[in-house]
């Protein structure tokens, strides 16, 4: 990959990239540390990665930098005491968006992730195959298995009001 190719890479995916981490983070600095990261990656092996592969690569490596990130926050979070919540009507929000990214946080990590590439980024089958590292029959069955629990998720009453 020339210099060139490898600024269109950042140009034409960065944006892509960054949301695809961000709705998994949910912190903006940290998923801009993490793309930040994966184009470094990415510029270090520049020779070895061919511009039809860009895409591909920089969501695998998206992806495994955002599960890394992910496990040292939980690793973090278990010597953080958490406060229990009130359950008064000011801190309900009854917005079916925040619902579902509610019911999302739910999902496996693999689920979430190939949900995600599929309905946010219009990613096909195969393109989610390659940047997991699975079947693309196992990607369809991840896929299903999630939009099945969201739906069973969503009908509850208890989880809309």
């Amino acid at each position: 990959m020339t210099v060139n190719e490898y600024n269109d890479c950042v140009n034409q995916f960065s944006d892509g990239v960054y949301r695809f981490v961000l709705k998994h983070i949910k912190c903006t600095e940290k998923a801009s540390d993490v793309v930040q990261d994966v184009f470094l990656k990415m510029w270090e092996k520049v020779d070895t990665i061919s511009f039809e592969k860009g895409k591909s690569y920089l969501f695998t490596a998206a992806n495994h930098t955002m599960i890394d990130e992910i496990r040292k926050t939980q690793i973090h979070q278990r010597f953080v005491t958490a406060k229990p919540m009130e359950n008064n009507y000011e801190n309900t929000y009854n917005d079916i968006y925040e619902v579902l990214n509610k019911a999302m946080e739910h999902l496996p990590t693999d689920q979430k992730t190939m949900l995600m590439l599929r309905a946010y980024e219009g990613d096909c089958y195969e393109e989610i195959a390659e940047v997991t590292g699975l079947s693309e029959s196992q990607v369809k069955v991840y896929i299903f298995r999630a939009r099945t629990y969201l739906k069973k998720h969503l009908v509850t009453i208890e989880n809309l009001v």
